[in-house]
C-alpha cells in the first residue's frame, strides 16, 4: 500500500516546523502534527548570528554584546533574537494534522524528555530602546541576569539559573529579578532539562538531544540541520548520520562533562569559571558554544580554560 506522506513531523515547535518546511522545499509530501497550530510562541529564542543559516528571520539584532563575571567583557559576535511569527509559518503544501498517520519517515519533534539537571529563568518585558545584549551578568550571586532587546521598543530582563539539579524554583528567581526592577508588561518563564535523554524513536530538535548541555541552546542547531536532514530523506538515506554524526556525539559527551562541572560549582567558582571563559580567544569561545561537530576546537577550549584555572577551581573541574 502506498503511504500518503513521505515525511510526518510530530510536534509544531521551532524544530518541527523548520524540518517540515525544509522537507516541503525538497519536494517531499510532508505533514506535521500540531494540535494547536494557531497558538503563538511566547518564548524568546536567541542565537549567535554566525551559527544560523542564511535568511533566518530575526526580530532584533545586537552588535554590542557584553558579559560580566569578575570584570566586564565585550564579546565580538553579533547576537540576535529570532522572529517567532515568521518561524511559525509553514508553506501551503505542508499538511497540518491533529493526530499521527502513516508516513515513509516519521520524526519526533515534541521537545525534550525529562531530565534531572534543569535551566530555569523568570523574565519581565519592559519598554526600552536599548539595542545591546548582556549575555550574562554574574555579579549578584549564583544566578545571572540576561538582558536582550526584542524589537519594537521591547526589552527582556531575565534572572536565570544556568544549571542546577533540581532546577531553582521559579518563585525564587522571580523574587531575585524584582530586586532589580519592577514587573513589566509580560512575564516569561523558562524551565527545561539540560541532561534529558534523547527519544528512542527517530527524533529531531530537543527530542533528539540537541540542547547544549552547558548553555541550554538548541533552536539554531535545529535550523541548521533541518535542510540537511531533508536532503538525506530526499536521497533515500538514513538521516541519523546528519542528526548525530560521530563528531557531534563526541562533542556532546564533552559538553556533558562541562555541565557536570558547572553543577558542582558554588557561586564564587562559577564567577571565576566565566571570568576565565570570557578571557578566552573568541574562536575558542565560539568552538565551545557553537561548534557542534568541532571536536578539536571544543577540546582546545576546555584545555585552555583548565590550564588558566586556579588550583581550587581545577579540583572542582576534575572531580
Amino acid at each position: 500500500m502506498d503511504l500518503m506522506f513521505d515525511v510526518l513531523v510530530i510536534g509544531g515547535g521551532p524544530a518541527g516546523r523548520a524540518l517540515a518546511r525544509a522537507c516541503a522545499q525538497e519536494g517531499l509530501h510532508t505533514a506535521i502534527v500540531d494540535r494547536h497550530p494557531h497558538r503563538t510562541w511566547t518564548a524568546t529564542y536567541g542565537a549567535w548570528a554566525d551559527e544560523l543559516p542564511p535568511h533566518t528571520p530575526v526580530a532584533a539584532t545586537s552588535t554590542v554584546v557584553r558579559a560580566y563575571a569578575r570584570e566586564e567583557h565585550l564579546i565580538p559576535r553579533t547576537y540576535v533574537v529570532l522572529d517567532n511569527a515568521r518561524l511559525h509559518e509553514l508553506p501551503h503544501d505542508v499538511t497540518v494534522l491533529q493526530r499521527p498517520t502513516e508516513a515513509r519517515y516519521t520524526f519526533n519533534a515534541t521537545g525534550a524528555r525529562k531530565g534531572r539537571a534543569e535551566q530555569t529563568a523568570v523574565g519581565t518585558v519592559i519598554e526600552s530602546g536599548c539595542t545591546e545584549t548582556t549575555l550574562m551578568d554574574w555579579r549578584n550571586g549564583d544566578t545571572f541576569l540576561y538582558k536582550v532587546p526584542l524589537g519594537d521598543n521591547k526589552f527582556l530582563v531575565e534572572a536565570t539559573c544556568l544549571a542546577r539539579r533540581p532546577g531553582m524554583p521559579l518563585s525564587e528567581l522571580r523574587a531575585r529579578l524584582h530586586t532589580h526592577l519592577e514587573p513589566g508588561t509580560r512575564e516569561e518563564r523558562v524551565r527545561f532539562p539540560l541532561d534529558a535523554p534523547r527519544a528512542k524513536d527517530r527524533a529531531f530538535g530537543a527530542a533528539a538531544g540537541f540542547i547544549h548541555p552547558a548553555t541550554g541552546y538548541s533552536v539554531a542547531t535545529s535550523l541548521v540541520l533541518a535542510p540537511e536532514v531533508a536532503s538525506a530523506v530526499k536521497a533515500g538515506e538514513d538521516p541519523e548520520h546528519v542528526i548525530w554524526s560521530r563528531n557531534a556525539r563526541i562533542v556532546h559527551a564533552l559538553r556533558r562533562r562541562g555541565l557536570e562541572a558547572l553543577l558542582r560549582m558554588n557561586a564564587d567558582e562559577t564567577r571565576d569559571f566565566f571570568e576565565l571563559f570570557f578571557q578566552l580567544d573568541v574562536e575558542l569561545q565560539r568552538a565551545y558554544l557553537s561548534g557542534r561537530e568541532d571536536v578539536g576546537g571544543t577540546v582546545a577550549a576546555m584545555t585552555a580554560l583548565f590550564r588558566r584555572a586556579p588550583w581550587r577551581l581545577r579540583v572542582t573541574l576534575m572531580r
